[in-house]
């Protein structure tokens, strides 16, 4: 049902308009030139009730945010990454960009309080998954499918039960944690280091013990982050794929074919578990997050090593009791049946429609 969004009046303060729309429980904010601003809430864009803004407007609410250096390096490159926070409104992640009409923004909302797992509701497996000594656990999904707040509640609960020295690099550093039982040192690619793999070159020597890695673009870091993970670290990361198998193939895809080898006995060694999640649309409103989990055990780490991954989605769906392992099409499944998700939108965002399809029709 479409929520009606009253007027905010005409005024243009960035500040004021990012705290109205905290208010609605939005995702994202979306300024244009050429459109009144736009925000998203459970997956849908709607437009706020507001004066279509013009050039001069986005450049003057967008350049109010930040620094002489950072508006320098935005002219330079027409690409902007950053987070702020605004004291007694939130926190935000913001990507500045320019259209043929001028500068365009988008802005993230954060939550300042991270939840625990509990909270977010998060199965019972993921408190064993974060108490591994070593190896790595990968957390996907496509843009905007709370992969930062699944990783977030993780590191979240550690702190709160052990005492670790945490380190985050992140493009930019989104949730800020406050040192409860563990240290965490949390670093901003830009302008606390110069790239994911010169921190990770850099982090063994820091004395961590877990590691998170805000996102796996290309193969040094994707490299970096398997060392680290074979060498006594619990190594956390995300990369933008649809499915858990799909996951492990994307990072074995990255390197060349002479080290495909290599990258694939590491795989097996050190991967612990990837969770690949989506957020669906719930029926009267809010969103719900589905999540497929594969967990390595010695069937699914020879699958690896033999270049046989096409064979683990089936492993997924063995003795899923003991392995707490689950599939898309049966997390989708069990929400539609309970009424959470409709048909349609379980069918929308499921990566084996066909097979969801079949399901249904034997229930």
């Amino acid at each position: 049902m479409s929520k009606e969004i009253p007027s905010q009046g005409s005024s243009l303060d960035i500040k004021k308009l990012l705290k109205s729309v905290l208010a609605y429980g939005s995702s994202d904010l979306h300024l244009v030139v050429g459109s009144e601003p736009q925000i998203r809430i459970d997956k849908e864009l709607r437009a706020l009730n507001l004066p279509i803004l013009s050039a001069k407007d986005v450049e003057e609410m967008s350049y109010s945010l930040i620094k002489d250096t950072e508006k320098k390096e935005f002219e330079e490159h027409n690409e902007l990454d950053f987070s702020f926070e605004l004291k007694n409104i939130g926190r935000f992640r913001a990507n500045y960009y320019r259209t043929i009409h001028g500068i365009a923004c988008a802005f993230r909302m954060i939550p300042i309080d991270i939840p625990t797992l509990d909270e977010y509701g998060n199965p019972p497996v993921f408190k064993e998954l974060i108490k591994r000594e070593k190896g790595l656990i990968l957390v996907t999904g496509p843009t905007g499918s709370g992969k930062s707040t699944t990783l977030a509640s993780m590191l979240h609960e550690i702190n709160i039960t052990e005492r670790r020295h945490i380190i985050t690099i992140e493009d930019p550093v989104e949730f800020v944690h406050k040192n409860n039982k563990s240290l965490f040192s949390q670093r901003d690619v830009g302008s606390n280091t110069a790239s994911f793999s010169a921190a990770l070159k850099y982090a063994l020597r820091q004395d961590p013990d877990i590691i998170l890695i805000g996102e796996m673009r290309d193969a040094e870091t994707i490299g970096a982050a398997l060392t680290a993970a074979e060498t006594g670290h619990l190594v956390f990361g995300t990369l933008h794929t649809n499915s858990a198998p799909g996951t492990i193939n994307r990072i074995i895809d990255v390197f060349d074919g002479q080290e495909q080898a290599q990258i694939r006995a590491q795989l097996a060694t050190s991967l612990v578990a990837v969770v690949s999640q989506t957020l669906i649309p719930k029926i009267g409103g809010g969103k719900v997050a589905t999540q497929e989990i594969l967990i390595t055990n010695p069937a699914v780490q020879n699958q690896i090593r033999e270049d046989k991954v096409h064979q683990i989605y089936s492993q997924m769906q063995l003795n899923q009791k003991e392995t707490h392992m689950t599939t898309q099409t049966q997390e989708l499944l069990e929400l539609v049946k309970k009424n959470v998700i409709t048909k349609e939108n379980a069918i929308k965002n499921s990566n084996r429609p066909e097979e969801l399809v079949k399901t249904m029709n034997l229930y």
